[in-house]
């Protein structure tokens, strides 16, 4: 039924500061853009990043909360140190989850929470899949 997520969506009372943020972080721009929404195709599967202003965000209780996407990376904690350096707050410390799983996140400039993890699993798969 899941076949892999289409696109995640964050909200920014600020779009366009947003994008310009995730712009620096991913180092590329937005590929899609309209009023109110911007996009980034991210990754090796180039899954879709989406940035919503936050007048069209549903309500939510006050500070972070939702799902947390993780993303993997390479690094996790050069990763970590980057979005902290970048002005991202600290919600889950670097966290060994054995076997190679290590996860963290963070709340970016505009109260979304940025899950990291280095992911085994992820690695293998992408070498199936890609030859990687």
């Amino acid at each position: 039924m899941l076949r892999g997520f289409a696109t995640v969506s964050y909200f920014a009372a600020d779009l366009e500061a947003a994008r310009k943020w995730y712009s620096e972080l991913l180092g590329i721009d937005a590929y899609f853009q309209m009023p109110g929404y911007v996009e980034f195709r991210v990754g090796d599967y180039q899954n879709e990043l989406g940035i919503i202003d936050a007048s069209y965000a549903p309500p939510v209780p006050d500070g972070p909360a939702g799902e947390v996407i993780q993303w993997h990376v390479d690094d996790l904690p050069g990763s970590f140190a980057k979005l902290l350096s970048m002005g991202a707050t600290e919600y889950q410390p670097p966290t060994d989850r054995s076997e190679g799983f290590v996860t963290a996140s963070v709340v970016d400039p505009f109260g979304n929470i940025l899950g990291i993890m280095h992911n085994p699993h992820y690695l293998e798969v992408l070498k199936k899949v890609s030859g990687k």
